[in-house]
C-alpha cells in the first residue's frame, strides 16, 4: 500500500482529535440510569458540532452485548445500576475514518477484566509494526489477557480501515490463528481487545435485535418511495453504517419502504453481539497509522 500523503494524513488526524474528546467527554458523563438514546445522541452531535461526521452510529453495549447495540427512535432502555458499559464511536472526515471504544464500569467485580482489555490493547500498539504477522500479533494479545485471568472474545478482531469503509482488507484477531498475512507501513487499523470473563465461552452469537444497517446496491425495487429512501441512504451515507434514527426526518421515510430496502437486500442489518454464555465484556480500541517505526496512535 503506498504510504499516505500529508493531505489524507491530516484529515486522519482530525477525525482522531475529534473522536478522542468525544469519547472522553462522553466517557466522564454516562451515569446509571441515564437513557442509552441521549448518550447515543450525545455523542454524534458532540461529533458534528466539532467538524466532523459520525462514521458510524454510536454503539452502547452493555454488560453481555459485546458490540452493535445503538438506540432505535424512541428507545426507552436505560444504562442499568452495577453495569459495564461499552461506548464504540467513529469519525469520518471526507470518507478518512477513526474508530475508537471505552468501557465505563460501574461494578468493582469487573475491574480486572477492565484493565485486562486495556492492557492488551497497550501491548498490541507496543507491539504492532510492519513486517509484523496478524497471527503474532493475535498470540501476543490472547497472552496477555490471559497471563490477567481472562479469556479473549475469538470472533471478534480488529480491523484495517479504509475511505468510507470502517472494516477493509485484513482483520486483527485477538487470539492465536494461523495467518501468514502481515502489516505493512502506511496502513491505518482499529485494535480493539474484546475481554470476557475466564468460565464464559469467548465468543459472540447474533442477537435478535438490529438497529445498525448498512446500503449494499441500487435496483430492484417496486415502489417510488422505497428508490427514493435508498437514494437518500445511498446519498448521505454511502457505504457507512447508519440507524433508523437518522432517517426521522426524512420525507422518504416509512417502515414498508425500510422494510422493501431490507427484504430486496438493497441495505443489511448488523445484529447486535451478544457473548454465548451470556458473560459479560469489556472493550477497549484505538485506531493507529502504521509508520516505519510503528503505531502512530490516532485517536489518543
Amino acid at each position: 500500500m503506498p504510504l499516505l500523503n500529508r493531505d489524507i494524513l491530516e484529515k486522519y488526524e482530525e477525525a482522531g482529535r475529534i473522536a478522542s474528546r468525544v469519547r472522553r467527554e462522553i466517557a466522564g458523563s454516562v451515569r446509571e440510569g441515564m437513557p442509552i438514546i441521549d448518550v447515543c445522541e450525545a455523542a454524534e452531535a458532540a461529533i458534528r458540532r466539532l467538524g466532523g461526521k459520525p462514521a458510524f452510529p454510536c454503539n452502547i453495549s452493555v454488560n453481555e452485548i459485546a458490540a452493535h447495540y445503538t438506540s432505535p427512535p424512541e428507545d426507552k432502555r436505560r444504562i442499568p445500576s452495577n453495569s459495564v458499559v461499552k461506548i464504540d464511536l467513529g469519525v469520518h472526515i471526507d470518507g478518512y475514518i477513526v474508530d475508537t471504544a471505552v468501557t465505563v464500569c460501574f461494578n468493582s467485580e469487573y475491574t480486572g477484566m477492565i484493565q485486562a482489555s486495556r492492557g492488551a490493547l497497550e501491548t498490541a500498539i507496543r507491539i504492532i509494526r510492519p513486517g509484523i504477522s496478524t497471527s503474532e500479533l493475535g498470540s501476543k494479545i490472547q497472552k496477555v489477557i490471559e497471563n490477567m485471568g481472562f479469556k479473549p472474545i475469538s470472533n471478534l478482531t480488529g480491523h484495517q480501515i479504509g475511505r468510507y469503509k470502517v472494516h477493509a482488507g485484513k482483520s486483527l484477531p485477538n487470539v492465536s490463528h494461523v495467518s501468514f498475512r502481515k502489516i505493512h507501513e502506511g496502513e491505518v487499523y482499529a485494535i480493539e481487545p474484546f475481554v470476557t470473563t475466564p468460565d464464559s465461552e469467548g465468543r459472540v452469537i447474533e442477537g435478535s435485535e438490529a438497529h445498525i444497517f448498512r446500503f449494499l446496491k441500487k435496483g430492484g425495487l417496486k415502489t417510488r418511495a422505497s428508490k427514493n429512501l435508498l437514494r437518500y441512504i445511498e446519498k448521505n451515507y454511502r457505504t457507512l453504517p447508519f440507524t433508523k434514527r437518522w432517517l426521522v426526518e426524512c420525507e422518504f421515510m416509512s417502515e414498508s419502504s425500510f422494510r422493501e430496502l431490507l427484504e430486496s437486500r438493497r441495505i443489511m442489518a448488523y445484529p447486535v453481539f451478544i457473548e454465548a454464555s451470556g458473560g459479560w465484556v469489556a472493550q477497549f480500541e484505538h485506531t493507529v497509522y502504521i509508520d516505519k517505526n510503528g503505531a502512530v496512535v490516532l485517536t489518543e
